[in-house]
């Protein structure tokens, strides 16, 4: 807020930031100093800012005259910080696109399909009409079961915990990728280096996080290949890992493969059938315990997913895991 000379009377403490400004935040001052002229003259005025950081934000701008009993006093100019909202609108956008997306290729293959059926007379490709079917219709109950587990993870205020050995989820999580790892050629090794340790958490929930896990290093593998889980106590945490020999993600797109339908390679990933939801789950199911997931990887050598829980998560209390140690 500044008076009818321009000097200034009042800054809130957010407003800090642009008293001695740099980078982004120095174009911001430059627009502040512009609308307050525009206050100071008796006009109101606002601007919306796009700011592309680091970090990426936006700013809505608001500059109002100040005056009494038709004097002029001043101006002051509000600052709002959208950035969030934004954020959470676009995802919001994309998300509705991209679930018609997913669900389009589905239901359109299926009307195909099921016209050719209608006037199609030999058995032979009425037997294969018929598989395709089969297989487009499982990849859209996928999609759906996929929408609904994250809906759930998401909307759910905190994960039912219990006990349970962390040797049975490791061995759950495997056995629910056996089938797709055995067609494919690849063999997954498991490392308990924890015998013994039980983890606090939804047994369903975690499961189905390291099996997305697997199941995602199992597309993304070469036949013959060895897909290797490994869990660890490191510190004060639980680490799980799983690494692959597959063909690695670009450095541009490490920091959005937990992003839903987040596709690095849209070919492979038609080919692989995914539905782009596996690494989102994961990431929830993962916060939603506590604790945090990140990926290294190296185009062409493969790709390491580490998950970290807290100790705390974890009863190392065992005999048996006291013994090992």
């Amino acid at each position: 807020m500044v008076d009818a000379d321009g000097q200034e009377v009042y800054r809130n403490a957010a407003a800090e930031r642009y008293r001695h400004p740099r980078h982004a935040d120095a174009i911001a001052a430059g627009v502040i100093a512009e609308l307050l002229e525009h206050a100071r003259a008796g006009r109101a005025a606002d601007r919306e800012l796009q700011l592309f950081g680091p970090p990426r934000s936006v700013l809505e701008l608001q500059a109002f005259p100040l005056a009494a009993d038709g004097k002029p006093l001043g101006g002051a100019v509000f600052v709002y910080d959208v950035s969030e909202i934004h954020r959470v609108d676009s995802m919001r956008r994309d998300f509705v696109a991209n679930v018609s997306h997913e669900l389009k290729t589905p239901i359109g293959a299926l009307e195909i399909l099921a016209e050719t059926l209608e006037s199609e007379t030999d058995p032979l490709v009425t037997h294969h009409m018929a598989e395709l079917v089969v297989k487009e219709a499982a990849r859209l109950a996928q999609i759906v079961d996929d929408l609904l587990d994250l809906s759930l993870i998401e909307t759910q205020e905190a994960p039912r915990r219990e006990p349970v050995p962390l040797a049975v989820l490791l061995d759950d999580a495997v056995d629910r990728v056996r089938r797709a790892s055995d067609a494919a050629g690849i063999k997954i090794e498991v490392a308990d280096h924890a015998p013994g340790a039980s983890v606090a958490c939804d047994r369903r929930q975690m499961v189905s996080a390291i099996a997305n896990l697997l199941d995602n290093a199992v597309k993304y593998s070469e036949r013959d290949s060895t897909v290797r889980l490994a869990a660890a106590l490191e510190g004060l945490h639980l680490e799980i890992t799983v690494t692959d020999e597959g063909i690695g993600i670009p450095n541009r797109d490490l920091e959005r493969i937990f992003e839903r339908f987040y596709r690095v390679d849209h070919a492979r990933s038609r080919d692989t059938g995914g539905t782009g939801l596996g690494l989102a789950i994961v990431r929830h199911v993962v916060h939603a315990h506590g604790g945090h997931v990140s990926v290294s990887s190296i185009e062409g050598q493969g790709s390491t997913f580490r998950v970290v829980l807290p100790l705390e998560a974890v009863d190392v209390r065992s005999p048996k895991y006291e013994e090992g140690r």
